[in-house]
């Protein structure tokens, strides 16, 4: 209640109590006894006097009651109010208290980064971890932190040049440009020749890898472009949408590794360790991973453009629909895996191991399979265009509704393959071994049989055999005759 309204309430009072003192005399005035009055008239204008003087009195109680009980609430919400604004100043001065600890602690652990000790640099890093767990407005700075501090210590040429694993950190000292890149080393060199990443590093790392990416900041991402992670450790870790374009991975342990969305254009990979990793829609552009183990990794949608595969494990991975063109798989493992829908034009596949492999609608126009091994993979529809298959091995696969246009399989051994309804326009079948493969509508129109051998196949045709060219020299189930083309042509 205002104090405006408690002064018209006293006001009301004084005119309330001045009407009481009237009606108090009008009263006994009243009540006086004229002459001629009986008694018994006079007993009742006496009652009639108390009892009215006893309404009064009883009304004049309520309103001050009323006026004090007022006064109490009002100082009740006076009371009220200066609590609440004692509170709101509590919880600004709570959290004055509260930002200043967090700026101590962070401007002391990143302070400490910069120390000589290894043991002190480490501490710090695990410090900013608790920071950025116990206040979430600074988890993305903390990350920007431990990202910069791997950066500047794991730049190439440093990482070498390092012989104490406990000399001092360059944290956000200066930035290099034209940073020189250390040059590829054989595959043979083995790994434990190799420098081993320092502790720090591999401290700060570690922090990053288990982070949750559900508290990264909209439209940023994880910066480690052109480090030196050689021999890192990062199994498990949450690398997704990382930029880590140029960055070494030679022998790292990435097993399990979440690096979907990440940018790995121009990395080494060359040996790393990738079982389970996840890879989907990764950016793998000309990156380099000879030797790498990438079993049963999942690769779907991911850009293998340019990338150098040989000799990579890729047993029962997942590339479906990856891009692989001009992709260099030589001597590649690719058994039980799952390539649906890739895109391998171009590639390289000679003496790449393709056995009970997926490639359902590949596209292999141009690709490179001499000396491969497909023996029982699913090519259903794939497209081998102008695709190199000399000497491969295709034993029992499944070639239905494939076209095999232009593309080269003299000396291919396709023993129990289903040819159903393939597109042979043109190929190259001199000499191949087609003994037991199923023929039913494929297409023969101008391809070379010369020294093929076709004893044993089924649903073969002379229509199918008139169209091809072949002469003396190619082998022909009993129930056929050489055509009269062929011995006019021999």
């Amino acid at each position: 209640m205002s104090a405006n309204k408690t002064d018209k309430i006293w006001r009301w009072l004084i005119a309330l109590t001045l009407i009481f003192v009237f009606s108090i005399v009008l009263i006994l005035l009243t009540s006086s006894h004229p002459e001629g009055t009986t008694t018994q008239q006079q007993i009742q204008s006496k009652n009639q006097a108390l009892t009215t003087s006893a309404i009064i009195f009883l009304g004049l109680a309520v309103m001050i009651n009323t006026y004090y009980t007022a006064k109490r609430v009002e100082a009740l919400q006076t009371n009220a109010l200066a609590s609440e604004k004692n509170w709101e100043l509590g919880i600004q001065n709570t959290k004055l208290s509260q930002d200043k600890l967090i700026s101590e602690r962070l401007m002391t652990a990143i302070a400490q980064l910069g120390h000589e000790k290894i043991e002190t640099r480490i501490g710090a890093i695990y410090v900013l971890e608790r920071v950025a767990e116990d206040f979430p407005q600074e988890y993305w700075t903390v990350i920007e932190v431990l990202t910069a501090f791997v950066r500047e210590n794991a730049a190439f040429g440093e990482v070498e040049a390092q012989t104490e694993e406990d000399a001092p950190s360059t944290y956000i000292s200066k930035y290099k440009n034209n940073e020189p890149r250390i040059q590829q080393l054989p595959l043979q060199v083995p790994e434990q020749a190799a420098a081993k990443i320092r502790r720090d590093i591999q401290a700060a790392l570690t922090v990053i890898g288990r982070r949750n990416a559900q508290h990264d900041e909209e439209g940023k991402k994880l910066d480690l472009r052109n480090t030196n992670l050689r021999r890192a450790e990062l199994l498990g870790a949450n690398l997704q949408r990382a930029d880590l374009r140029g960055c070494n991975f030679r022998g790292a342990d990435l097993r399990g590794c979440n690096l979907s969305g990440a940018n790995l254009e121009g990395a080494k990979l060359v040996g790393a360790m990738m079982f389970e990793a996840s890879l989907f829609k990764a950016n793998l552009l000309e990156a380099s991973l000879q030797a790498a183990n990438l079993n049963r990794a999942d690769l779907s949608g991911a850009n293998l453009r340019g990338a150098n595969l040989f000799g990579v494990s890729l047993r029962g991975a997942n590339l479906s629909g990856a891009n692989l063109y001009k992709a260099n798989l030589q001597q590649a493992i690719l058994k039980l895996a799952n390539l649906a829908g890739a895109k391998l034009f171009l590639a390289n596949l000679q003496g790449a191991k393709l056995g009970k492999a997926n490639l359902y609608h590949c596209g292999l126009i141009g690709a490179n399979l001499q000396g491969a091994n497909l023996n029982g993979a699913s090519l259903v529809g794939a497209n081998l265009n102008a695709a190199k298959l000399q000497q491969t091995e295709v034993l029992f696969a499944d070639f239905t509704g494939a076209s095999l246009t232009q593309a080269d399989l003299s000396k291919a051994n396709l023993m129990g393959a289903n040819l159903h309804r393939v597109t042979f326009y043109e190929a190259n079948l001199a000499h191949a071994n087609l003994v037991g493969a199923n023929l039913s509508e494929a297409n023969f129109c101008d391809v070379k049989l010369a020294g093929a051998i076709l004893t044993g196949v089924k649903n073969l045709y002379s229509q199918q055999i008139s169209m091809a060219v072949g002469d003396r020299t190619t082998r022909l189930p009993d129930n056929l005759e050489i055509p009269i083309h062929w011995r006019q042509s021999s």
